[in-house]
């Protein structure tokens, strides 16, 4: 009888912890500084790139403001400041959601900071909902700051997901197919059991969510979302809430109702609200693209007004 051989597990072993005389850092933490650094460098390169009026190339300069007709790339580091409160409530409520029964019995540990985690849906969704509530203070274009910034969003995210790979963190359930991960050796791993084959699913969702960037992309580039309202924020919002659906059957997560965890019932959430969001039209304030009207309104007039030949003289409106 023909026996096929078992693929080998790929063995991860190696030391997590770079060290620099007494200094001392998970190298996961090193690659998601590098990649949130350049997560905020595509975004400032896609706010260039993005004017606010339709009507004029991003290089025209407002006769009224003296500003080129682009997103300000100094706006962009108000709103990652204002990304993080927003991002610790939202993902200490996942958090607290996920293990329920625990902070039931211990309500105190719910703002212990040094105990437990983040969960990280609803981390990107409060990070959303507070940089939108300070670009509306700043007076910036919310609808076109959420077009600009859901690639180098979804790149953070994909790129947060392989960092995981660094530390043996989100292991998912034991297998012991040709692709499942074991980490040896001390550590420290971040996930239990290190050392037992798992389905790798830190780099399934990494994985998944580059597909969501390219398909995105893809799209991007061919045309659609011409308006640069919130339409591509949605669109790739659910994208990634459903492929991190379909990952998590991998997880360690319990199931909550049937065959889903409530990790999944957010992702579902969250998916439905972005495309009734969508369906609603809230998008539909992009496709002005002259004329003042409301904190998001274009600030450059269609037309120079000829009765006023100064435009440093001219009325703000």
């Amino acid at each position: 009888m023909l026996t096929l051989p078992i693929a080998p597990v790929i063995e991860l072993a190696f030391d997590p912890i770079a060290q620099v005389g007494d200094w001392h850092v998970r190298l996961q933490t090193v690659a998601l500084a590098a990649i949130i650094l350049v997560a905020l460098l595509l975004a400032a390169r896609v706010a260039r790139a993005t004017p606010v009026n339709l009507a004029h190339d991003p290089d025209a300069v407002d006769p009224v403001t003296g500003h080129p007709n682009h997103l300000r790339r100094d706006d962009l580091l108000y709103l990652a400041v204002a990304a993080l409160p927003g991002a610790v409530i939202g993902g200490r409520i996942g958090y607290v959601l996920l293990h329920m029964p625990y902070y039931t019995a211990n309500p105190a540990a719910i703002i212990d900071v040094g105990q437990g985690g983040y969960q990280l849906s609803l981390a990107v969704v409060g990070g959303t909902l507070t940089s939108a509530a300070v670009a509306t203070l700043l007076d910036a274009p919310v609808r076109r700051w959420m077009h600009a910034l859901i690639l180098p969003l979804l790149f953070a995210i994909a790129g947060g997901k392989l960092a995981m790979v660094l530390g043996g963190d989100g292991q998912g359930v034991p297998w012991d197919g040709p692709w499942a991960t074991a980490y040896l050796g001390a550590g420290p791993w971040l996930s239990l059991a290190p050392a037992v084959p798992s389905h790798p699913s830190q780099a399934y969702e990494a994985f998944a969510t580059i597909g969501v960037i390219a398909v995105l992309a893809g799209v991007l580039a061919v045309g659609a979302f011409a308006l640069r309202g919130a339409a591509a924020f949605l669109v790739g919002l659910s994208m990634w809430a459903i492929v991190r659906l379909l990952v998590a059957f991998t997880w360690r997560d319990p199931a909550a109702i049937g065959p889903l965890s409530i990790d999944q019932l957010l992702s579902v959430a969250i998916a439905a609200g972005a495309l009734v969001l969508l369906a609603a039209g809230v998008t539909r304030e992009g496709s002005r693209v002259s004329g003042p009207s409301g904190p998001d309104a274009p600030r450059f007039a269609p037309e120079p007004d000829p009765d006023w030949s100064d435009p440093a003289s001219r009325p703000h409106v």
